[in-house]
């Protein structure tokens, strides 16, 4: 049996420093939301893969649907040979998408080229070169997306300048120094001070912060970006990577705004576990890209597009939107409950709509001092008790919970008590 300590030092010779890994845990089978190791070690999944696996693992439709195409081809180059899955997946995707009017989309690989090619659709519907976004954003690590992610620390130190016409706004986090006045007069500084408005052409935002601490857009400054937006001829782009296909309780997290974005990005739960990602947009905007201009060799894979058809399929028939409300509101009670305990860690309540659930560890209690020392613990004794669970946040000291919409009841329960374990003081 090979152990996980030998696959660790294999790991450290072949693979490169700079892709890091939350466990040194080597996964050998999963199904739904468990997981054995190569040692045959059985863990509570509450990572769900960085929010990839909203529909579990292994779900067996997701399985059939790819079995299926695999005996059919596995990669044409839609930009060669079309195929049909592709073209049935977008007018899905533009049927369910919150736009007003035709809209259409463009399938792809990654979160970041989701995000990159929202920025080239938007520059070339508007021929303007800005970008503006949010401290605490993640939108990916290639170049153009590390940029407009709003963190240093480990995105962009050591790697090189920044890409330029990309300008960061203070998020306004609950309770925090920023508020949301703050954040949108901080636009109106950046249009006097560094670019004019008229040069902007997209502003990007999560309306939920994945990496940044599961921090939700209040609905004031969403608005006052659809607002400024609208003034100004500026593309908003909501980055739903991470929110979307369910994990806030509605299909799209931009469902819980009275305002639409122009252009949104998919990726990780879209196909269940395999890669696939897009933008969904407003037609008029959407088509402003030359023909070629867009795309990508295995950009919308016929094997992805098959699965990403299952997991639509899925929500359906087994109401996912309703089960992670209530996964939400079980989590929420629990840590609720857990925040009030004197015997454990000192931390916030929960946070986060949906089964989009996180709260921050802190130092005392009463306090919003940030303890990422004993978050870093809290982690490590988690995947020794059984529970992948994972941290994030810009002060590194939020435990986020992306457990799948398809785990039971039990299971959800048995993570959260090995979760309490983890969190006695």
């Amino acid at each position: 049996m090979t152990a996980n300590a030998e696959l660790l030092a294999r790991r450290q010779t072949a693979v490169v420093r700079g892709v890091s890994h939350a466990t040194p845990i080597f996964a050998a089978k999963a199904r739904n939301s468990e997981i054995w190791d190569v040692e045959g070690k059985r863990y509570v999944d509450f990572a769900g893969g960085i929010a990839v696996l909203n529909t579990g693992h292994c779900h067996p439709l997701i399985m059939q649907a790819v079995r299926d195409q695999l005996e059919r081809f596995t990669h044409t180059a839609f930009q060669v040979l079309p195929y049909e899955s592709y073209i049935e997946l977008a007018e899905r995707l533009n049927a369910l998408a919150p736009l007003h009017g035709p809209a259409k989309s463009i399938l792809l690989s990654t979160g970041a080229e989701a995000t990159e090619n929202a920025v080239k659709i938007a520059r070339a519907a508007t021929g303007r070169n800005g970008v503006i976004a949010f401290t605490g954003g993640f939108h990916g690590r290639t170049a153009l997306a590390s940029t407009m992610t709003g963190k240093v620390v480990p995105y962009k130190k050591s790697l090189g300048p920044a890409l330029p016409d990309v300008w960061h706004v203070p998020f306004p986090v609950a309770g925090g120094e920023v508020s949301v006045e703050d954040a949108l007069r901080y636009i109106n500084f950046i249009f006097k001070a560094d670019i004019d408005a008229s040069r902007v052409a997209a502003i990007i935002i999560e309306p939920v912060q994945g990496e940044g601490g599961f921090h939700q857009v209040p609905a004031e400054l969403m608005r006052g970006l659809r607002r400024i937006c609208d003034e100004h001829g500026i593309v908003l782009v909501a980055d739903e990577v991470q929110t979307g296909f369910g994990r806030t309780g509605k299909m799209f997290a931009m469902e819980h705004y009275d305002v639409q974005a122009d252009l949104i990005c998919v990726a990780k739960s879209l196909a269940g576990g395999l890669p696939l990602s897009g933008v969904i947009g407003r037609a008029a905007i959407m088509d402003a890209a030359e023909p070629g201009g867009l795309g990508g060799t295995y950009a919308g894979h016929p094997l992805a597009c098959a699965a990403a058809l299952a997991v639509l399929d899925i929500f359906k028939s087994e109401d996912l939107l309703g089960r992670a409300n209530a996964i939400g509101a079980r989590l929420r009670a629990a840590i609720d409950r857990m925040s009030r305990a004197n015997h454990l860690v000192p931390m916030s309540a929960a946070r986060g709509p949906g089964a989009m659930v996180a709260f921050d560890v802190l130092k005392q209690r009463g306090s919003n001092e940030p303890d990422a020392e004993a978050t870093r613990r809290i982690t490590q004794r988690a995947h020794e008790n059984g529970l992948i669970l994972l941290s994030c946040g810009t002060a590194a000291n939020t435990i986020r919970i992306l457990v799948p919409l398809t785990a039971s009841d039990e299971i959800v329960d048995e993570g959260l008590a090995i979760l309490e374990e983890c969190l006695v003081a």
